[in-house]
């Protein structure tokens, strides 16, 4: 949805008229995007249904033509969360449902200033999302589970996460555009996320430090890159503990590799794209010391059902050494990884309207070897205006 304003000056022609209003409308660029979930988990003898739902409204604004600050973009994005909370019957360590949060609000997701610097670099600077840029892959994107969006292993790293989806944090982001389809990004973000709505605000101090994170790779019909992240100062380690009795400091870091390849004509009926990722830690700061997800994007199923798109995918999330542990103090008997397989269907049935049937299976749930598997089944409606 797109708005626009501007007044007519007395004597211009009818022809002139279009062209112009043409021109304004791109000024400025509002969305408005609502997903409800109704999902059903079932783990062990437990079975509960739950309703989930997310609102967020963005604005797009080229600066250029508002206030001639030429090359600048700003972008604010609003997001209200409601609903249950799947996992707390499903007890995964990595979540069921990308939109479910800890805590349901009304926050200010996103807000930066994007400065364009002759025709390949750009800086953002602002409340700015880790993954919108860094570790992603479209191929991904249809998948629901929460680990096809970020990898685990740095999902679950800071004082209180990392700048990701539904809290961000302060950031500076600069992209440099390399050869034909190269690229070279890297980031910023104070180490303790929080935005307007969060209890805690915005973080202005980085008293806890930073998260730098630096990314290259190709980008053209298919993706390969490889990211690293580190944290300048020490996180406490998941087991280990100091004379006094407090959690050891150690320095997290990791890295992680991101590959995506189309198979057959991307415009053409079951154009199939393939999808790879991988990251590790350091395995001392994160209940995970790495994980892989892999996975197969088909749209334009059929012929007759041109936005009909289907996805499955795979992933594994290796328990770190410390958290083993932790899990058998409790009296678990631990397994080395958390697996889980989804299978997805979407069709937009009206240039508004997306329904989506979701189901996934999770073993090991929790890191508790030969728990009984979790079923996960979900409907998803999207509205996009």
């Amino acid at each position: 949805m797109k708005i626009w304003n501007a007044g007519l000056a007395m004597g211009l022609s009818l022809m002139a008229a279009p062209a112009r209003a043409e021109e304004a409308t791109a000024a400025i660029d509002l969305g408005l995007s609502y997903i409800a979930d109704g999902i059903a988990v079932q783990a062990g003898n437990r079975s509960t249904a739950y309703y989930l739902d997310s609102l967020e409204i963005s604005a797009t604004a080229d600066l250029g033509r508002l206030t001639n600050w030429r090359g600048a973009t700003a972008y604010v994005h609003l997001l209200n969360n409601l609903g249950g909370m799947p996992n707390d019957v499903a007890g995964t360590l990595q979540g069921v449902d990308n939109i479910e949060v800890g805590s349901q609000r009304l926050r200010l997701y996103q807000a930066w200033i994007e400065q364009r610097i002759g025709g390949r670099t750009s800086v953002k600077a602002g409340l700015y999302d880790l993954n919108s840029e860094f570790y992603a892959n479209d191929a991904a994107g249809l998948l629901v589970a929460p680990a096809f969006g970020v990898g685990s292993e740095i999902a679950a790293t800071g004082p209180n996460g990392p700048s990701l989806y539904p809290s961000t944090a302060l950031a500076v982001r600069i992209d440099q555009r390399v050869g034909g389809n190269g690229y070279l990004r890297a980031a910023i973000l104070n180490a303790s996320a929080g935005t307007l709505g969060d209890p805690q605000g915005v973080n202005l101090s980085f008293d806890d430090g930073a998260l730098l994170v630096g990314e290259g790779g190709i980008e053209g019909e298919g993706k390969l890159a490889v990211g690293i992240w580190g944290y300048t100062r020490r996180q406490d380690d998941v087991r280990d503990l100091d004379a006094a009795g407090d959690p050891l400091r150690r320095r997290a870091r990791g890295a992680y590799i991101v590959a995506e390849q189309p198979l057959n004509d991307a415009e053409g009926v079951r154009a199939a794209t393939l999808f790879v990722r991988a990251g590790v830690s350091d395995g001392r700061t994160t209940p995970f010391s790495g994980g892989w997800q892999a996975g197969l994007l088909v749209e334009h199923v059929l012929a007759v059902r041109p936005h009909g798109t289907f996805s499955i995918g795979a992933n594994q999330a290796f328990l770190s050494a410390g958290y083993r542990r932790n899990l058998r103090d409790e009296g678990s008997e631990t397994a080395r990884a958390e697996t889980a397989f989804e299978i997805t269907y979407a069709d937009r049935l009206a240039p508004w309207l997306t329904l989506q049937p979701d189901f996934q299976i999770v073993f090991d749930a929790g890191g508790n070897q030969g728990a009984d598997p979790v079923y996960v089944a979900g409907f998803r409606v999207s509205v996009e205006l």
